[in-house]
């Protein structure tokens, strides 16, 4: 039943999931084993989304499958399980209303073993600084924007994180639209990434610095 499991997160069988994760749970299958197929099979939905064999409505739809499915497990997981790597903190900055790509890195991120702290969007970099600071657990945070008028409010809440003394305890990751290499790397952030599937790859390598 596990493979079947991961059949229905790569296909994106958002109404077949609950059913067959409880038929594997129920046939002996113990929920940490059915979650770590679960990750497998984003990690498969990742690398054919970044060699253009599907795109974003299937990454989303296979995400949310897999919410769905994680929604089964969690009274099984306890504490553990569903966020391995710790905490991630997400948001799109200040003066940016944009939050699709935001929310698909947030699934992808959660898909990955990370609990998610979702800020929402049109976040000022002080509100950053604050989530940072009452969640000492947390190890990564994603900073998102989308126009290209927002890149500067993307260097202020960088910087603010830097100028708080955060980045002995989290890594900066970037993205968005008009967001490069370079930007990230002139900002002063860990890590630059150029969609959700590589996000997610990027963000455990970097919990597990």
């Amino acid at each position: 039943m596990i493979e079947s499991v991961k059949e229905m997160v790569v296909g994106g069988k958002l109404k077949k999931i609950e059913g067959t994760v409880q038929e594997a749970l129920d046939g002996g299958a113990t929920a940490q084993e059915v979650l770590d197929s679960m990750m497998e099979a984003m990690d498969e939905v990742g690398g054919k989304f970044q060699r253009n064999e599907i795109y974003v409505p299937e990454m989303l739809v296979a995400a949310k499958t897999m919410q769905r499915g994680v929604g089964v497990l969690k009274p099984l997981l306890g504490g553990g399980g569903v966020g391995k790597y710790g905490k991630y903190i997400i948001g799109t900055v200040a003066g940016d209303l944009h939050d699709i790509g935001k929310n698909l890195v947030a699934m992808m991120i959660e898909a990955a073993g990370f609990e998610v702290i979702d800020l929402g969007i049109d976040v000022p970099a002080e509100k950053f600084v604050e989530a940072v600071k009452a969640n000492p657990d947390c190890k990564v945070v994603g900073v998102s924007a989308l126009l290209t008028t927002t890149m500067e409010a993307m260097r202020v809440t960088v910087k603010a994180l830097i100028d708080a003394g955060l980045k002995s305890q989290v890594k900066i990751m970037v993205g968005g639209a008009p967001i490069t290499q370079a930007f990230a790397d002139e900002i002063g952030a860990d890590a630059y990434t150029a969609d959700a599937a590589s996000a997610a790859t990027k963000a455990k390598e970097l919990a597990e610095a």
